[in-house]
């Protein structure tokens, strides 16, 4: 029989180490099918976070792409849709030079594109053709222009030649060509729209020489966000909007749009990235489709207008792919990290093929989270996730309560999910309680929820983050006075708000945090240029709201200890809007650590600085609460304290 352990929250020994969190965070995404073989990327963090593509083909898996090659675009800076397959050939863009490569079965991948400032991503082959269809992003010869690059639907011949097939709106996506090759459908929009505010979905027939005929608009608008297009095995064309308040199905009829299943469920995510799915086609023309309700995945056959669930362990999954008689699925579960499975729907069996974490800690270590709700301000319930603190080795003192750590999940139009990850258990073993926050703005629960957020950006997510605190002291789960809140990129603005305009939270962390409204505006890529138009004001009414809202401009009301790490190389949230609250901190005397980290973009990937900023950020909250740390090297230095 072992003994307990006792020792202050916030100070627990885990055997959930920071090397174990980079080691096991192998990022899955990008399913692709062909017959039965399957297709995926993986991310490499011990090789600079590259991205390798995988497949598994009679049972065996094999990776395609060694280094150097990192099959991953940087379309709109995101990226996805990286590559596609057809036949034995695959097609994919290199991050490092943006040129398109082909890989010819066993043979080494060769560039079939010139070298220059163009940047691809969302294939679809058009064979009859011998081309790719695809959206291209032109960017500046001049690498110090402030110019914007040009989107535009375009074909890249196998043979390199490319030709322009839809140009005129700032951004293009989902090229979709009808079985018969005949039919061309894709979606745009441009500013000051974001996908999830208003897309239009068009189509157009494709000629012989392969340039396109008369182009219709199906369906979309400034307000109607259209989402995935997808044609049937036989030819008709579907696609998701959130017309009716919710991302559900629907298909082009005779008759104009029909809506397959009409309910309180989300079909449908935010177009972050290109090759989002979450429906598909068997080859007789059944849909099965992942759906979202009340933050939770489920997994159905499409029949009539009614689901028939499939039987699976999984509360979020974030793609398929449907094939002759299975899924292929990338899901989790608050027991089961990201991983990509196969489930057979005859016999319902499921095959894991990859998981993103090996070796998982034993059950004892790890925190179920539960999911929540509670009430904001303005008579608004939020949603959240909390992750009591949990670890079977160790036990607190009596009466005393942990710290807990608020997280607002980027985006802000994102959405926090309660599948395993490492980096959560890592503080939930060492004592501390997690609550990941899903505030007005989030998706996954119709657009009036996501649409809360509108002009609100700083107010209503701060104003949730705040009521989920106050809620766990209420119930007496956490310690009123060791109340953290942390956050990247978007969130790490909610983070620096919290912390500035208010006295609730003791301390907090920005990774990649955006500080400076007016700066992000000036420095933002051309995909999110006009993205505070709809979470703060339009022009010129933002100028006013802009200074009220950025924390920089109120940083002698931020008096709570904080760190900052920052990725050198960040195109997104540059590193002066990190660098500008550190400086103004360190004057003010205000305990204030920063972690600058050269060769991250908006992010990080690379297994050693995953190990440096958990490191860092755990000393950190430990140093300020006055818990024991480590008698080792202080992995961050506090300026101030």
């Amino acid at each position: 029989m072992t003994s307990t352990l006792t020792a202050p929250y916030g100070a627990w020994p885990s055997p959930i180490s920071a090397d174990l969190v980079a080691a096991g965070a192998t990022p899955l995404s990008s399913i692709a099918l062909r017959g039965d073989d399957i297709y995926w990327l993986a991310g490499r963090a011990a090789e600079a976070g590259r991205n390798t593509l995988m497949r598994r083909q009679d049972g065996q898996i094999q990776e395609l792409t060694p280094l150097p090659f990192n099959v991953r675009s940087r379309v709109h800076e995101y990226g996805g849709g990286a590559y596609t397959v057809d036949g034995n050939s695959v097609f994919f863009s290199h991050f490092a030079d943006n040129r398109l490569y082909r890989k010819d079965g066993a043979a080494e991948p060769y560039p079939f594109t010139a070298a220059g400032r163009q940047r691809y991503a969302d294939f679809v082959v058009d064979a009859q053709r011998q081309r790719l269809i695809a959206v291209r992003e032109q960017h500046p010869e001049d690498e110090g222009s402030h110019a914007q690059p040009v989107n535009t639907l375009c074909a890249v011949g196998f043979d390199g030649g490319e030709s322009v097939l839809a140009l005129g709106d700032d951004f293009y996506s989902s090229p979709r060509l009808s079985p018969d090759g005949s039919k061309l459908a894709w979606l745009s929009w441009s500013h000051p729209r974001m996908p999830w505010q208003g897309t239009e979905l068009w189509l157009a027939e494709v000629h012989d020489d392969g340039s396109l005929g008369a182009v219709r608009r199906v369906a979309g608008g400034p307000n109607e966000s259209i989402c995935q297009p997808e044609w049937s095995p036989a030819g008709v064309l579907h696609f998701v909007s959130d017309r009716s308040g919710w991302w559900n199905l629907y298909r082009v009829g005779a008759n104009g749009t029909e809506p397959l299943c009409r309910m309180d469920a989300e079909f449908g995510s935010p177009h972050w990235t290109f090759g989002n799915s979450m429906y598909g086609f068997a080859p007789d023309g059944e849909i099965v489709c992942t759906y979202i309700e009340k933050g939770v995945s489920k997994l159905a056959r499409l029949h009539n207008g009614a689901l028939d669930p499939i039987a699976n362990p999984y509360q979020e999954i974030r793609e398929l792919k449907v094939g002759d008689g299975f899924v292929v699925l990338l899901a989790g579960s608050p027991t089961i990290p990201a991983e990509i499975a196969r489930i057979d729907l005859a016999t319902g069996v499921l095959e894991v093929l990859e998981r993103s974490i090996a070796t998982l800690p034993h059950v004892g270590y790890l925190s179920i989270p539960d999911s929540i709700s509670y009430p904001s301000a303005n008579g608004r319930t939020a949603h959240a996730f909390f992750y009591p603190p949990g670890n079977k080795d160790v036990q607190a003192p009596s009466a005393s309560k942990p710290p807990v750590i608020v997280i607002s999940h980027g985006g802000p139009t994102g959405m926090a999910a309660s599948t395993l990850k490492l980096a959560t258990q890592y503080w939930t073993s060492r004592g501390f309680g997690v609550l990941d926050v899903n505030y007005g703005g989030s998706t996954g629960f119709g657009r009036e929820y996501r649409d809360a957020l509108k002009g609100q950006w700083g107010i209503v997510d701060v104003e949730d983050c705040i009521a989920g605190a106050r809620h766990l002291v209420a119930n007496g789960l956490v310690d009123g006075e060791r109340l953290i809140v942390r956050g990247g990129s978007a969130g790490g603005l909610t983070t620096l708000c919290a912390l500035t305009f208010h006295e609730v939270f003791k301390a907090g962390a920005s990774y990649y945090g955006v500080s400076d409204l007016q700066g992000l505006d000036d420095d933002s890529h051309k995909f999110e240029s006009h993205y505070n138009e709809y979470l703060i004001a339009p022009k010129p009414e933002c100028q006013a709201l802009y200074a009220q809202r950025s924390p920089i401009h109120h940083t002698g009301r931020l008096t709570r200890p904080m760190i900052f790490f920052q990725g050198l190389d960040d195109k997104v949230v540059p590193p002066q809007q990190s660098e500008m609250m550190v400086e103004a901190l360190k004057q003010r005397g205000v305990p204030v650590a920063y972690m600058p980290l050269e060769g991250e973009g908006h992010g990080f990937r690379k297994a050693e600085n995953i190990v440096r900023t958990l490191e860092a950020e755990l000393y950190f909250y430990q140093r300020i609460f006055g818990l024991p740390v480590a008698d080792v090297a202080p992995p961050v230095v506090i300026d101030n304290f």
